[in-house]
């Protein structure tokens, strides 16, 4: 399947351009311009479901970016963690990391990551996805050996583990799209901008 369909990538994301990167897909990275924590906290209040406030999020993202593009389309994501009902916010050190995967350990949480497309200002598409990941039962010492592998790099990640890198030393199962676990659902999206491309 050749897609040629030009588009703007609201996200910063590391892998998320990885990903996209790697089928030559064609893209501009612009960075959102919205305090998506602020966001977050309002959403939070008003009790939406993770499902939502992800969905929200990427929309938001989007929104910022779409506001200056008239015939561009404009692609938005962003990607939680459901643990018990609860967002799972990223770690600003290796201690706070530790802490993270011994909470984790040897327990199940779901990976829900959103795609929203603008195009002329307007939502024309939209997606949600869970996968549910399961962590390897760890002791003290394989998550101290973990992170002295992985280094500062893991803060990246909200779950403290990159599935494209040192994840599968720790995780034990997933079920799910692997891609979502990266933070892209991947396979819809191909299918979008498939038909997008004819639909335009």
């Amino acid at each position: 399947m050749s897609i040629n369909t030009f588009f703007i990538l609201a996200s910063t994301s590391k892998s998320r351009v990885s990903i996209l990167k790697n089928l030559n897909l064609k893209f501009k990275i612009i960075k959102p311009t919205c305090n998506e924590n602020l966001y977050k906290k309002k959403f939070k209040k008003l009790k939406f479901s993770p499902k939502r406030i992800s969905k929200e999020l990427a929309k938001i993202k989007a929104k910022s970016v779409a506001i200056n593009m008239n015939n561009r389309l404009v692609i938005g994501s962003d990607t939680i963690i459901n643990y018990k009902g609860k967002i799972i916010e990223k770690e600003k050190n290796l201690a706070g990391a530790k802490k993270k995967i011994k909470k984790l350990s040897g327990k199940e949480h779901i990976i829900v990551s959103s795609i929203v497309a603008y195009y002329k200002k307007k939502l024309i598409w939209s997606i949600s996805e869970e996968t549910l990941v399961r962590l390897r039962k760890l002791n003290t010492s394989e998550i101290n050996k973990y992170l002295k592998l992985c280094g500062s790099d893991i803060l990246d990640s909200v779950g403290c583990y990159k599935i494209e890198k040192n994840g599968p030393l720790i995780i034990e199962t997933i079920k799910g799209d692997f891609f979502n676990v990266m933070g892209f659902p991947l396979f819809p999206f191909l299918v979008f901008l498939k038909k997008f491309s004819v639909i335009k």
